[in-house]
């Protein structure tokens, strides 16, 4: 289903199963798709909402600069959730999706049953290269997003060897990325790399966090294993799992090690709801 937001912007919406709503959002570059594997699983005991951001997927991409930011997406997933009629839900953010739904907790705090901060970070990217990042946007707005894969392809963001495994191996995994590649948009992307760079650290305002929080990263990601134990650290009610044999991207390189760690989690939150209730 497509939803328009109130800028006009159209977004690619899939909704899954019953049950308290469980929302997945993707990261920087990603799609609805990265949930994929594992979304007929989660949507057994769950209503599950996955969608494109726009500027990636089967959403709008806007060519105005301004129709982009951390607050913009934070949002859209909120506009999402209110016009499906849900109130309250768990929230799982990757990559740019966790810098996401940390804005979304720390400004609502209350809608949120249980927060999964996933291979994200609370501020910059530790080790990020300004100007990198810099000539990147650049290259995007300038010389067009083919030419922008040429000089990633030679960088290797995410090249673990979960990675270059899981591309190896996984028939038509290429592809996947590719397409997922071929619809981002040039302004989106020169947008939002820069507020990942640019971005406040919100390390210590997450002490704030309330809810069960589990914090989920790959032992490959090394940009974001410390973070992740910091977060874990200062969020009152978190633990961390870290996925073995996985990088940036644990539910498709190690897929059965991230749902085990997710689906568990989200068990726990639900007997502790159904304990409550039972005592009120």
């Amino acid at each position: 289903m497509r939803f328009v937001m109130e800028d006009g912007v159209e977004l690619e919406v899939d909704v899954r199963g019953t049950g308290p709503a469980l929302v997945l959002v993707h990261g920087f570059g990603g799609a609805k798709e990265d949930f994929f594997d594992h979304i007929d699983e989660l949507s057994a005991d769950h209503t599950v909402v996955v969608f494109d951001h726009r500027g990636h997927g089967q959403s709008d991409g806007p060519v105005e600069p301004e129709c982009y930011s951390f607050d913009r997406l934070a949002v859209d997933t909120l506009a999402i959730l209110d016009a499906l009629g849900i109130e309250s839900f768990r929230l799982l953010g990757h990559s740019m999706g966790g810098m996401v739904a940390r804005r979304i907790v720390l400004a609502q705090p209350d809608r949120i049953e249980a927060l999964i901060l996933m291979d994200t970070s609370p501020g910059p990217i530790p080790g990020m290269d300004a100007d990198i990042i810099e000539l990147g946007a650049n290259l995007a707005l300038d010389e067009g997003m083919d030419e922008l894969k040429s000089v990633m392809d030679a960088f290797e963001p995410l090249g673990t060897p979960a990675n270059e495994r899981l591309r190896a191996e996984r028939i038509g995994y290429r592809e996947f990325e590719e397409s997922k590649w071929a619809n981002l948009s040039p302004t989106m992307w020169a947008v939002l790399v820069r507020e990942i760079r640019d971005q406040p650290d919100q390390l210590a305002s997450l002490a704030r966090v309330g809810c069960a929080t589990l914090v989920l990263v790959g032992e490959q990601d090394e940009a974001f294993v410390k973070v992740s134990h910091q977060m874990a650290e200062i969020i009152p009610n978190a633990r961390i799992v870290v996925i073995p044999d996985a990088g940036h991207c644990p539910q498709f390189e190690n897929g059965d090690a991230w749902y085990e760690a997710l689906s568990g989690f989200l068990e726990e939150v639900s007997n502790a709801e159904q304990s409550s209730a039972s005592v009120g």
